[in-house]
């Protein structure tokens, strides 16, 4: 323990790369996500879409943090290790009662006060590993205490909606996501911060959308249940599995790809600015509108599967918001996230958000089955569309 104690962190360099550790902590921020899920689905109602949306942004701002950290030091080596494996705990405590995040207290834990204290704590060991990693550099120090300023006044408003309960909870935790964001976007913007290595950057953020792309496919099962065998419930699974297909390939084929080179390509401070408007800001509308298609794709199938409604009826407003609501924020982000990184984005990707916001009406009165597939159809439709025309950034590895 005196050794780790007195040890110094393990500095990165630019070909630093994601870990295995890092990759585990992942898995942990995923998890919130299936728990997001469940809150949301029982049952959905726009009330619970919107809680939903505070919950993500609160897991995401205990995640984040570390994906910085890691940047600057080797997140599997001494102290810096030892310090977020206790992160990662706090997040996956805050993820076990994110299901019961805005109800009343009953025998136990209070879990909004619960998921309040985790995330707390989670936030001040990072600040707390931050400042040790930043211990010779007087500039990021400047950085962290700016920063820290507003990140601690959120958890005023955190502390007491959780207490407060009801329609109170969400307000004032809506209020603690605005100091939180507004204030350190403010204190970012004052003295910046240092982005070491932008392969471990961008690769920390594209593993997190291909397992959260997976959690779409989690929720084919536990929207189909026993009925997977029923030929229209089979359809919808495949439709799905289409679906987060065509997300992975409008991400991951092109833009992704092009995005990294971008970002290697850039030194000092701008780095650090592009990456968290990007990557830190950007990801996190990639990464809600993933959620919210999984929610979607859950429903259509609980629905195809019979299990409350007979088949043919439609929708409804919530699910297909749910649904193509998700692939709007997606598409919206992929796009913020290309202008940002590529300094222009084709008309195209901004077109192909409109056009699923468009299709909204229509989806929630057509049957579940139906909806899904017009969406699919949409969706593939687009890739298709994206790897035939000319102008396309070009892929890792062909340029």
């Amino acid at each position: 323990m005196r050794r780790l104690l007195r040890s110094r962190p393990t500095e990165t360099d630019e070909h630093h790369r994601a870990t295995n550790f890092e990759i585990f902590f992942d898995l942990v921020f995923v998890f919130a996500l299936t728990r997001i899920i469940a809150f949301m689905g029982r049952p959905p109602t726009f009330l619970t879409l919107a809680q939903g949306l505070l919950l993500l942004f609160l897991m995401w701002y205990s995640w984040q943090p570390y994906v910085w950290l890691g940047n600057q030091a080797r997140a599997d080596v001494g102290l810096i290790r030892a310090g977020t494996a206790f992160g990662m705990a706090a997040l996956f405590v805050a993820a076990l009662v994110i299901p019961d995040a805005f109800r009343r207290p009953g025998a136990g834990l209070a879990a909004p006060l619960t998921l309040a204290v985790a995330f707390g704590a989670s936030r001040s060991l990072q600040l707390v590993l931050y400042f040790y990693v930043a211990a010779d550099d007087r500039r990021q120090r400047q950085t962290l205490t700016r920063f820290s300023v507003p990140t601690a006044a959120s958890w005023i408003p955190l502390v007491l909606g959780a207490v407060a309960g009801g329609s109170t909870q969400t307000v004032l935790w809506l209020v603690a996501l605005v100091i939180d964001t507004g204030g350190g976007r403010i204190a970012s913007a004052a003295s910046g911060w240092l982005l070491r290595s932008a392969s471990h950057f961008s690769e920390r953020h594209s593993l997190v959308v291909i397992i959260a792309l997976g959690e779409s496919l989690i929720s084919v099962g536990a929207g189909a249940g026993r009925a997977v065998t029923r030929g229209p419930v089979m359809v919808a699974a495949l439709l799905g599995l289409a679906t987060a297909l065509c997300l992975w390939w409008l991400y991951f084929e092109y833009v992704a790809p092009a995005a990294a080179r971008a970002l290697a390509g850039l030194r000092g401070l701008r780095r650090g600015q592009i990456g968290g408007d990007a990557y830190s800001i950007t990801h996190f509308g990639l990464i809600a509108g993933i959620i919210y298609v999984a929610l979607g794709i859950e429903q259509v199938l609980h629905d195809t599967a019979g299990r409350d409604r007979p088949d043919g009826q439609p929708l409804g407003w919530v699910s297909a918001t749910a649904l193509y609501g998700g692939v709007v924020l997606y598409l919206a982000g992929r796009a913020t996230f290309t202008r940002l990184t590529l300094g222009a984005v084709p008309a195209s990707q901004a077109v192909a958000a409109a056009v699923a916001l468009a299709l909204v009406p229509a989806a929630q009165a057509l049957p579940a089955l139906a909806a899904l597939g017009l969406l699919t159809a949409f969706l593939v439709a687009l890739s298709l569309y994206e790897w035939r025309r000319p102008g396309q950034p070009v892929p890792a590895g062909t340029g």
